[in-house]
């Protein structure tokens, strides 16, 4: 199975509705473009990385099952979303994730 080569990952408060708008970075207070380190994370995921984030997600799901945020856990109150960064094209593939940190 291939996996996606890069995610653009979105931290967004919560409490945000799950809409086209919410689902922009416009709605984000922070965004990382993470690329595949070629490493399987301690969740047994593939692992992503890049710009103070790292990630291990489900290529499957596009669930984030694991996120460190410059070497922390999310903070609560927080979500995370996803979009599959496509080499060809702008083209996103959007996924939500909440975390309870």
């Amino acid at each position: 199975m291939s996996h996606p080569q890069s995610y653009e990952i979105l931290l967004v408060p919560g409490h945000v509705e799950d809409t086209d708008e919410a689902a922009g970075s416009g709605g984000a207070i922070r965004s990382a473009v993470v690329a595949a380190t070629g490493e399987t994370g301690a969740s047994g995921y593939p692992r992503y990385s890049g710009e103070g984030v790292v990630a291990d997600i489900d290529p499957a799901t596009h669930a984030v099952e694991a996120l460190l945020v410059d070497g922390a856990e999310l903070d609560y109150g927080l979500s995370v979303r996803i979009k599959e960064k496509n080499a060809d094209d702008d083209a996103d593939r959007s996924a939500d994730s909440s975390t309870g940190g």
